[in-house]
């Protein structure tokens, strides 16, 4: 598996973990108590480019979570962000993170990997559902709408 998309999953699962951790006692979590403690119980070093990446991935997502929401709220026609399944809400949110922030990665490549993830992760519709809203925010960068 490439550093990147291990970086990827890494960030699914942080993003996956958070979220539930929020929804269940939502004043008692703290976001760099929860991003070290999920470091430490990796036993990834510092240092390792699939880490460095992933980092990159959590903060940015998480440090534009309201504006990622409203791209994907605009973009994903009849679906309510609370009504998409955590994995593929996380998964369309790493990826629009990546899209509209990262721009050195070509947008083909991030709507693979997130299609890939979602079929591993995700339900039997989840490939095509995350790359429709993803393609739908894809078109809107290029349009310049984003």
């Amino acid at each position: 598996m490439g550093k990147r998309r291990r970086a990827r999953e890494l960030t699914l699962q942080f993003l996956y973990q958070y979220e539930i951790l929020k929804e269940s006692s939502p004043e008692d979590v703290n976001f760099s108590e929860v991003f070290d403690l999920f470091w430490n119980t990796r036993g990834i070093p510092s240092d390792d480019e699939a880490r460095r990446f992933a980092t990159v991935l959590i903060t940015g997502t998480c440090e534009n979570m309201e504006g990622i929401d409203n791209i994907i709220s605009r973009y994903s026609k009849h679906w309510k962000l609370s009504r998409m399944s955590k994995i593929d809400r996380n998964i369309l949110r790493m990826a629009t993170y990546e899209m509209v922030y990262l721009r050195n990665i070509p947008p083909a490549v991030t709507i693979n990997e997130a299609v890939e993830l979602a079929k591993k992760y995700g339900t039997e519709e989840s490939g095509a559902f995350v790359n429709g809203i993803l393609d739908r925010i894809r078109i809107a960068l290029e349009k310049g709408e984003i």
